[in-house]
């Protein structure tokens, strides 16, 4: 367990902790074992170890897979997820209008903060997801922007 030297008067000993249970410990000195009684009873200390799990954000379905296609990919149906959570305060399009990457489609209210939620791919809207004053949480779909 533990190995000490002591020197009383001159002489040196080797001294090894082999056991201890409750107030017993069992210590070998310069070879010949001895058990000794302990006054003060002695507590291991146990330091707990910390375990964290991996956290993944609410918004990765599966972090390897873009949420929306890029503004230069092939055109497909794409979807426009909630950033942060908040309030609705205000959809600046309609189904079956025509976007353009860059354009105004929503405003969000978040942490006493306007944020402007914008198109990034170009089509059509497909279905809108949200209307104004509902309330949105972080990944929540908004739009659904296709060809």
């Amino acid at each position: 367990m533990k190995k000490f030297k002591f020197t009383i008067n001159g002489n040196v000993y080797e001294v090894d902790i082999q056991n201890i249970e409750d107030n017993i410990a069992e210590i070998e000195v310069n070879g010949t074992t001895y058990k000794v009684e302990v006054e003060k009873a002695i507590q291991s200390s146990k330091t707990p170890k910390l375990v964290r799990s991996v956290s993944v954000p609410s918004t990765d379905s599966a972090p390897s897979i873009a949420k929306t296609s890029s503004p230069a990919a092939p055109k497909g149906t794409g979807s426009v997820k909630s950033p942060l959570p908040g309030v609705i305060l205000d959809v600046h399009v309609r189904e079956g209008d025509s976007v353009k990457v860059g354009q105004k489609l929503i405003t969000l209210e978040a942490m006493k903060m306007e944020n402007n939620i914008n198109a990034d791919k170009e089509g059509r809207i497909v279905s809108l997801k949200v209307h104004k004053g509902d309330a949105v949480m972080e990944g929540d779909v908004l739009i659904v922007i296709g060809e």
